[in-house]
């Protein structure tokens, strides 16, 4: 009977270097077939979220800048919120999506390029909507500071 050892390569001189590279996320393969849906674009100061529905609103895939591997101030970029937009873009075109409408919420720099990076895998945006909340003259301000 032979015995067999497993060798364990030694870590490459260059792996101690850190690195800023942004990680893959693992798209599967779908079961669902949907061929229009709902795109919602959250884009805060902070973060941009993106989540995919269906045409009833049923939650089908979502994805954030954070969950992509963007760390602190560096979630709240434009290409942070483009990244978002493509690899979402790539788990609909695998279920099928064809047409899309857009609702953007939030007052954050990635709103536009989440769009345009979605838009640019050739799945047609039928309509954009805004739904950023705005006060109506909201609670009284606070009293002026007396120094």
């Amino acid at each position: 009977m032979a015995t067999t050892t497993k060798k364990t390569a030694a870590p490459a001189e260059g792996a101690a270097k850190k690195t800023t590279e942004v990680k893959k996320v693992a798209t599967k393969v779908s079961k669902k077939k949907i061929d229009t849906g709902i795109l919602y674009v959250q884009s805060t100061y902070n973060n941009t979220l993106v989540l995919l529905t269906d045409s009833k609103g049923n939650a089908v895939a979502q994805l954030s800048s954070g969950a992509l591997g963007f760390k602190g101030a560096k979630k709240g970029t434009p290409f942070a919120a483009a990244k978002v937009g493509e690899e979402l873009a790539i788990k609909a075109l695998a279920m099928g999506v064809k047409e899309i409408a857009v609702v953007i919420k939030g007052v954050g720099s990635g709103r536009e390029s989440a769009v345009r990076s979605f838009a640019a895998k050739g799945i047609n945006i039928s309509s954009i909507k805004d739904v950023t909340p705005v006060p109506h003259n909201g609670p009284r301000p606070p009293r002026a500071r007396r120094v």
